[in-house]
């Protein structure tokens, strides 16, 4: 993503650098006013966002971030198993977690796209569509099939995969430094309106460090810094 800030004092600095046939010096107190004025003048902030999206053998990358969500789908075929980058970084994070005293461990990874659809058609059975598609992506929609995606669990378990979860000091912990080793929190509390689903404090999507970092300081989800939900 592209963001180019422009600011009033623009104009100011281009008038300044401007020279005619005459070869005009600029004098020292004019350098000094425009510092001054610089020092004193409001900015006024424009951000021009530009994206690329593209479409790889059905996959959707933008900005070179693969994508899935509720409107976004991955081919019924793509199975490119789990991410070895992404499980060596989990291991990372869990493994300083554990040095704490915690006791994390991972309850989900990668998921084909007929394991999904196993799993979303249990749900619907179980509790009915609206309330499945709250928690559960249809077949073709789940990161899980990314194998850049793990749900994240305790050895207690009596809080796994309920929201709950945020509140124990794995849970905790992973909200403050899972951004260290490069993931995200998806679905994070406050957001079900963009992300379309609920609160998942134990689920973690692998975007790499610097992207996670930009992603944790402005607390976006990745359909805000991506372009797709506009307020």
């Amino acid at each position: 993503m592209n963001k180019l800030l422009i600011t009033s004092a623009a104009a100011l600095l281009l008038a300044a650098c401007g020279t005619d046939d005459n070869d005009t010096v600029i004098s020292d107190e004019s350098v000094k006013s425009w510092n001054t004025a610089l020092k004193t003048m409001p900015l006024t902030k424009i951000f021009i966002e530009s994206h690329h999206k593209e479409v790889r053998q059905g996959v959707t990358y933008i900005d070179d971030v693969l994508i899935v969500n509720k409107k976004i789908a991955l081919p019924a075929d793509y199975n490119p198993g789990e991410n070895k980058t992404a499980r060596r970084e989990i291991e990372r994070l869990m493994t300083a977690g554990n040095r704490e005293g915690l006791q994390f461990v991972i309850r989900s990874g990668y998921r084909t796209y007929e394991h999904q659809a196993q799993l979303y058609s249990e749900y619907v059975a179980r509790d009915g569509q609206v309330a499945a598609d709250k928690y559960s992506a249809q077949p073709g929609h789940s990161e899980h099939q990314t194998g850049l995606t793990f749900d994240i669990g305790s050895v207690a378990s009596a809080n796994d995969f309920r929201i709950s979860f945020g509140n124990t000091p794995e849970g905790a912990w992973l909200q403050d430094h899972a951004h260290e080793y490069g993931f995200i929190i998806r679905y994070p509390e406050g957001k079900e309106h963009i992300t379309g689903y609920q609160y998942e404090p134990w689920h973690v999507r692998y975007v790499g460090q610097s992207l996670a970092e930009e992603l944790y300081d402005s607390h976006e989800t990745l359909e805000e810094y991506l372009g797709l939900y506009k307020q």
